[in-house]
């Protein structure tokens, strides 16, 4: 048997979205769980949408997540190299022109006009999926040179067989049907020389040994076309896999337009989300472990990775279960990484500027457990030095009651001489409750409303620690 290739072959086009790299990951554990290569290849045709810096950032945000390609244009394999298609532009012409000359391929002179047409006719007579209607695939030497002198350039299309199956047995779905009938001449290299996808994809995968390709649901109909090349060049086609689609809770297709969703790893970092729990959600996104285990390292999911259990329904993208994933991640962090993890967040709190690194480091791990991004830190604690709070009518009504001011009044005396600890400020409470028979909420609400503005949120004394005894007291009694 050959050895495992897979690929992850993203276009430059935008940057690492979600559902490419629940791709990049699955092709990584294939290749890793049977000692193969995963190789990040750039399909970098469509020029005109190309983004400057793109490939890049789609390659740093796999690396980060720890999906490191074995080969690249970063670290390619003679053999296989180039690894961009814009490099081998003249490697696609010549194979096309061999297609050709076999007669499994042929010149098309028609224009985008002429094309529009038929597709109009072709509709008007009821025919709902258009097919070239082969207008060129005859054309007498003339004929040709006609064109030619009228300042035509000609595309190339694949000739398809007439009623021969092209199905193949899906790693994820099984057993596909696919009639080459349903599919018309389509074109393999554009007038301007540009290959269309379906036949670079074929001459890349050929070229780089590509043994096996689990990609996403939406190039399940371009699979018959990629079968036919190979057909026809008498090369023997990788297995094929379909991942499902990813769905938004309503159930509807995710789309790239779907604001409610942060979609792109690279906003995922700057929020302040985990590398491994953006990898462990990843994996549970249409791929179900034998014992419903939710919590794997890259290490366990390799070794627990079966293909045979990738799902063929649609995989809900829940953000709920990310966030959830990313705080278990958080909490377990030794104290020395949270921190070197949380600082630059907590950097960006105005009113921090002036702490020394041991104050910053002990403001940081109030709210280790608190957490669930790193970003999350700065709201949480900016929200601690808000000029005014805005109180519910009820919240308004409950500070201003006589026993809500007697608390706070006595609060802001003892506090003033208070050493700010954990075991202090529970006896200075303790010393409030003694001397006005208050106890819970309506000992401890009043302080929390009147020096934070909410109703929850981490320990008072910590509170106090952050904004300190003097602001602490004017928040008190104002």
């Amino acid at each position: 048997m050959s050895k495992v290739r897979v690929r992850y072959a993203p276009s430059p086009t935008g940057y690492l979205h979600i559902g490419g790299a629940r791709s990049a990951l699955f092709n990584y554990l294939y290749a890793k769980k049977f000692d193969g290569d995963f190789v990040f290849r750039v399909e970098d045709t469509d020029i005109e949408r190309n983004i400057e810096g793109a490939e890049e950032s789609q390659y740093n945000d796999l690396v980060w997540l720890g999906v490191i390609p074995d080969e690249s244009p970063l670290n390619p394999v003679e053999k296989y190299a180039p690894y961009r298609q814009t490099e081998k532009l003249e490697l696609y012409r010549q194979y096309a022109y061999k297609l050709v000359e076999m007669g499994y391929a042929y010149e098309c002179f028609c224009t985008e006009d002429e094309l529009a047409e038929m597709k109009e006719n072709q509709l008007a007579s009821g025919v709902k999926s258009f097919k070239y209607n082969r207008h060129c695939l005859n054309l007498t030497k003339e004929e040709k040179e006609k064109y030619l002198a009228e300042g035509r350039k000609p595309s190339i299309r694949i000739k398809m067989e007439a009623n021969v199956d092209l199905g193949f047995d899906d790693l994820v779905r099984g057993p596909v049907k696919f009639n080459s009938s349903d599919i018309g001449d389509f074109v393999i290299l554009k007038s301007n020389g540009i290959p269309t996808y379906n036949f670079a994809v074929v001459i890349d995968d050929h070229i780089m040994e590509i043994t096996h390709v689990l990609r996403g649901e939406e190039h399940l109909s371009n699979t018959p076309k990629q079968l036919q090349i190979y057909k026809y060049f008498g090369w023997e086609p990788p297995k094929f896999g379909h991942m499902t689609i990813i769905v938004n809770q309503n159930g509807k297709k995710l789309s790239k337009r779907d604001n409610n969703i942060i979609q792109f790893v690279s906003q995922y970092r700057k929020l302040g989300y985990l590398p491994e729990a953006i990898l462990n959600f990843l994996l549970l996104l249409g791929w179900t472990p034998e014992d419903n285990k939710e919590i794997f390292t890259l290490d366990e999911a390799v070794k627990a990775f079966d293909p045979a259990r990738l799902s063929s329904s649609p995989s809900m993208f829940d953000d709920s279960k990310l966030t959830w994933i990313n705080s278990h991640y958080i909490k377990n962090l030794s104290d020395e990484k949270y921190f070197e993890f949380i600082l630059p967040f907590l950097k960006k709190v105005e009113k921090l500027q002036d702490r020394d690194e041991e104050e910053l480091k002990n403001i940081a791990l109030i709210y280790k457990e608190e957490i669930s991004y790193g970003e999350q830190i700065v709201e949480l604690v900016s929200q601690l030095f808000k000029d005014s709070y805005e109180l519910t009518d009820e919240e308004k009504e409950f500070v201003n009651s006589e026993n809500s001011k007697l608390v706070c009044s006595l609060f802001a005396k003892k506090v003033e001489n208070c050493e700010v600890s954990k075991d202090s400020l529970k006896n200075l409470f303790k010393e409030i409750q003694n001397e006005t028979g208050l106890k819970g909420k309506d000992l401890y609400m009043p302080i929390r409303l009147k020096l934070t503005g909410v109703e929850h949120g981490v320990e008072l004394y910590n509170i106090v620690r952050i904004i300190g005894k003097e602001e602490a007291i004017k928040r008190a009694i104002m």
